[in-house]
This record gives C-alpha cells, structure tokens and sequence, in this order.
C-alpha cells in the first residue's frame, strides 16, 4: 500500500487561496484609506457652505409689498415722550422717559400727526425720522374726542414725503391693509391683513367712545399708536389707534381712526389749536338717556335742555318739562339724516359727519309722533 504525501504551499490550490485573501487584506486597506476622500465627493465636510439654491424670481405680491414699504418708511416716524418729576429729597424738576408711539408725516410744514394718547400728560416729545435725525417736536392740536394729536418739526432740509391721502367711506371688508410704526420700539416695522369690519366704536377718554373705527387683523402692538394705517396703493386709510387684548400684545384685532375723520380733524388742529364739534346746542346724558328711554319704550337720545340762543333752539326742538308732580318729556332725537340714532355717543357721532354751519335734518319723536326738524349746526365744544 502506498501512502499520498501532503500537499505543499507551492499548489495551486493553496496558491489561489493565499492569492485571494492577501486581495481581499489590500481592499480592505483601501477602502478605509479612501472612504473620506469618496465621501467628500458627495457629502459635504462638516463645517463647509452649502451650495447656494437659485430662488427664481419674487411673487408680484411681494414685489408690491416691497414697494409699498420702501416707499412708505420715509413718512412714518417714532416717537418718543418724557415727563417732568420732581426728587422730593433735592426738589430738583427733571425730565424721565414716559413712552413711545409712532406718527407721520402730514404736510412739507413740519407737521406730525399722531394719537392723542401717545403724547397725553407728557411734558415734551421727541421726533425721529427715518434717517435717524431727531427733532424737538411741539405740541400744535389735539383732540382727545377722536384720539388725534398734531406736532410741529423743524425741518430744514431732506424733508420727508408726506403720506398720501386716501379715503375710508369707501372701504370694504376683506381689502389689504399695511401698518407701518415701531412695535415695542422696534423701528420702521411692516404689518399686514385685511379690513376686518368697518364703523366699531371703541371707549375712548373720558368714556367718551371713539365712532367709525376701522378693525383689521393686521399685528398692532403697544408703540405702532400713531403710525398709518394703509391701502395697497400706499394712500393712508386709517390712523392705528389701539388694539383689544387681555394680553396687552396683538391678538389679531386692531382699530384705526378712519381717515375721513384724520382729514375732518387735523386741518382744524392746524388752523385753530382745537376741534370744534358740530352741535345743536342742547343737554344730553348717556346714563339719564338710558333710563328715560327704556321707561319711554322707544330707542333714542331724549334731548334734557335747549341753551338759549342756539341752533335747537331756533329749530323748535323741545326739552324735558319739569313741574312740582311730574317731568314731562319733549323731543327724542332718533335720526339724523337720514341715519338712526339710539345713543349719546351715536348722536355725536352722526353730527361729527358734517361740518359747523351744514344744515341737517333731524328726526325727533315728540308725544309719540315723528317730527323732521332742520338744523344749522353751531360751534360745540
């Protein structure tokens, strides 16, 4: 019997497989020397830019945004006010910051209008414009009634644009809107929305109401007071005023002085100092007009006592009678014009439509029949 000798290294065998696994030892070796090198290929480094993505161009909404903006941010101003306090250690007066608001630019005079509740028990303000220049500003007008203030700046030079005018009797719900002004003292800042709802009424001074407010949605914080409320043509429709919010911060529903009233207003402020108010020239009280109505059954405002000499009185209107036994009631104003009336504020409001000297017709309810009644409204207070 013969034995078979074991085989050597050196067989073909032994020869490929000691071949492959050297092979696959190299590979091995390469890949983990490459990998990073592979990887950089398609895998940016940690730490390095990205490619930059083309945007293509802007939507033609945003284009006119930008427009709007950029055209608009030279005539809105920030404001800024301080009072007077006196150290009751020292008994020195100095002045301390108060608050800030917004305002715009009104007219190539210098002047600058803005609410009244931003430059209310303050003792001097501040104006700066866009380009960062300050100004002392002074106090020409206000009326708390309609929360409109105007100041006066001494520009020299580079004057800013005047706002353009436009009007708000024709607006409509759903329209864009844009506020410009300094939320929180962050300067030239753009909000946008919609026409929420026209003619709200807001309690203003006094608790006296502020009538034919515009509401929008657009984001009003505490600071854009004062700044303009616009179109989507740039023109101002509104001055922002306030906004309503437990928070003290935009939930979503704000409200701007209509700028019929803002054109009504200011050129008065300018001229005069002061707004005189279209009256009749009679006594009425919210509180005492709720009573008597209800008791009268009927929707209104009862007209208490006509001054002598004035407008109600040369109409023929009719005040409340009173005797020892009984109060006997004269005229209830429930219309003027042709638009209802059935409160002190509502009233005041429906004459604030019309200028001093207009002739309007008012409807009164006297002994249970309506009466029309042509009135010259006189000066008020």
């Amino acid at each position: 019997m013969s034995i078979e000798s074991p085989r050597k290294p050196s067989d073909p065998f032994f020869r490929r497989l000691w071949f492959t696994g050297a092979l696959v030892a190299v590979l091995m070796v390469l890949w983990k020397t490459l990998l990073p090198a592979i990887e950089s290929l398609w895998m940016p480094p940690e730490g390095q830019s990205r490619i930059v993505t083309a945007r293509g161009d802007l939507a033609a909404d945003e284009i006119s945004t930008i427009e709007l903006f950029e055209k608009s941010r030279d005539s809105v101003v920030f404001i800024s006010t301080a009072t007077l306090v006196r150290d009751l250690w020292t008994r020195d007066v100095f002045s301390v910051p108060r608050g800030t608001g917004s305002g715009f630019i009104w007219d190539d005079a210098g002047h600058v209008v803005t609410n009244y509740h931003v430059i209310e028990n303050a003792s001097g303000a501040t104006v700066k414009l866009a380009d960062g220049r300050d100004y002392k500003a002074a106090l020409v007008g206000a009326s708390p009634a309609h929360d409109i203030a105007v100041l006066r700046i001494g520009v020299g030079f580079k004057r800013p644009p005047p706002v353009p005018i436009g009007t708000s009797h024709d607006l409509k719900v759903g329209q864009k809107v844009f506020a410009i002004g300094n939320p929180f003292g962050l300067d030239w800042t753009l909000t946008n929305g919609i026409v929420s709802a026209l003619d709200r009424s807001l309690a203003g001074n006094g608790g006296s109401a502020i009538e034919h407010l515009i509401q929008t949605d657009a984001a009003i914080n505490p600071g854009n007071s004062g700044g303009p409320l616009l179109d989507s043509a740039g023109r101002l429709i509104g001055i922002n005023t306030a906004i309503y919010s437990p928070s003290g911060a935009s939930a979503g529903i704000g409200f701007a002085v209509p700028v019929d009233t803002v054109m009504r207003v200011v050129p008065q402020l300018i001229r005069k100092g002061k707004y005189l108010r279209p009256a009749l020239g009679i006594d009425v009280d919210q509180q005492i007009n709720e009573r008597l109505t209800a008791i009268a059954g009927i929707r209104g405002v009862v007209v208490l006592r006509i001054h002598a000499g004035s407008a109600a009185e040369k109409a023929g209107l009719k005040g409340v009678t009173l005797t020892q036994q009984d109060m006997k009631l004269g005229d209830i104003i429930v219309a003027v014009g042709n638009k209802g009336v059935d409160s002190v504020p509502k009233l005041l409001a429906r004459l604030d439509e019309h200028q001093v000297g207009d002739v309007v017709q008012i409807t009164v309810v006297r002994q249970g029949e309506k009466r029309e009644l042509s009135v010259i409204l006189q000066p008020g207070n």
